[in-house]
């Protein structure tokens, strides 16, 4: 015998409206902004990088984080282009803006590895 009591009845209606909402979302894919970081991902690895090998450029840092290597790299933008950079001194923090010099191009050529040259 099914329990017939009205809040049993109420909650069990929330828990499947929760769960069918759940598996719409799910259904529905990645959300607007995933979709657009997606796009902008790929048109980035469709376009030449706005950086040369060798040369060097003035940039801000957006974040400091910890490198696979585990060394502390400064991270920035060149006309929306990410640049990675290492040997960077301490007490470098996200808003200076520095000069670094481009070594290599990462794989699929969507950001570059670095080396700190000065601050700007």
């Amino acid at each position: 015998m099914l329990p017939s009591s009205p809040v049993v009845v109420g909650a069990a209606a929330v828990i499947a409206l929760l769960v069918v909402a759940l598996v719409i979302r799910r259904l529905r894919g990645p959300s607007a902004e995933a979709r657009k970081s997606k796009r902008a991902h790929e048109a980035a690895k469709n376009r030449d990088p706005p950086v040369d090998i060798g040369e060097t450029y003035e940039f801000g840092v957006t974040e400091l984080t910890d490198h696979h290597s585990g060394e502390e790299v400064a991270v920035g933008k060149v006309e929306g282009f990410v640049l990675f950079t290492e040997d960077v001194p301490g007490g470098l923090e996200p808003g200076d803006v520095i000069r670094a010099k481009v070594l290599s191009f990462n794989e699929g050529r969507t950001s570059a590895d670095a080396t700190f040259v000065g601050r700007a």
